[in-house]
């Protein structure tokens, strides 16, 4: 049977959500999903269509969440449906909602020296999602500092240098993780400010990878 994935974009327009979903979009359609995609939050209250789906991919940075939507998004992923995203379009996301903080795994706080080059070091060899993948670099491109649910199973992370903020000296920031919520399977990375982030093929298969992970 096909596969249904729903695709939900919009926030703030500075990490390009519709430019960045639609990099996997292509890739989720020839995997075999039929790809809806809806420009406001409002898809989360449609009953009809959270049941139908196998997989919700966010990228909506800040904003307001209703608790009617919020309701519909928690209900969908406890009962077994996926949520993946990345960088803010997941993790800053409707930053005064602390439920939804708690089932993403994270929140981001900050990008000490905004656009700058760091590393991804791959912590889980074993994981199908990294299996096979070398540690990389990033360049020109958000260090995300963040806070994060040691429940998560981290799949890899990176260590910040102190060069913009000294206390950050040595600290190992969690940035790709994978988790449980209810029934349903949550994937989230940190890479992905912008589109051109993809361009990378480790972060953009640990992404797809992540994708498929997550799905019902």
């Amino acid at each position: 049977m096909a596969k249904k994935a729903l695709m939900v974009y919009g926030g703030w327009d500075g990490h390009e959500p519709q430019k960045t979903s639609e990099r996997f979009k292509g890739f989720l359609e020839a995997s075999g999903f039929t790809v809806v995609v809806k420009d406001t939050l409002d898809a989360y209250t449609d009953a009809v269509l959270m049941g139908s789906v196998n997989l919700i991919v966010q990228c909506w940075t800040m904003g307001t969440i209703t608790n009617e939507q919020y309701t519909g998004l928690q209900t969908a992923i406890a009962s077994g449906v996926g949520f993946a995203g990345w960088h803010g379009g997941m993790c800053d996301a409707f930053r005064a909602n602390l439920d939804y903080q708690w089932l993403t795994g994270g929140q981001f706080v900050g990008h000490p020296g905004n656009l700058i080059d760091y590393p991804v070091h791959i912590t889980s060899w074993s994981d199908p999602i990294t299996e096979g993948i070398s540690d990389f670099t990033m360049t020109n491109s958000e260090q995300y500092y963040m806070l994060v649910d040691p429940a998560n199973l981290v799949l890899a992370d990176s260590t910040f240098s102190g060069a913009h903020r000294e206390y950050t000296a040595g600290v190992v920031m969690p940035t790709i993780w994978k988790k449980r919520w209810g029934k349903g399977k949550i994937f989230f990375s940190a890479i992905g400010h912008v589109a051109k982030d993809f361009d990378l093929p480790q972060p953009r298969t640990i992404t797809e990878r992540g994708l498929l992970w997550a799905a019902r």
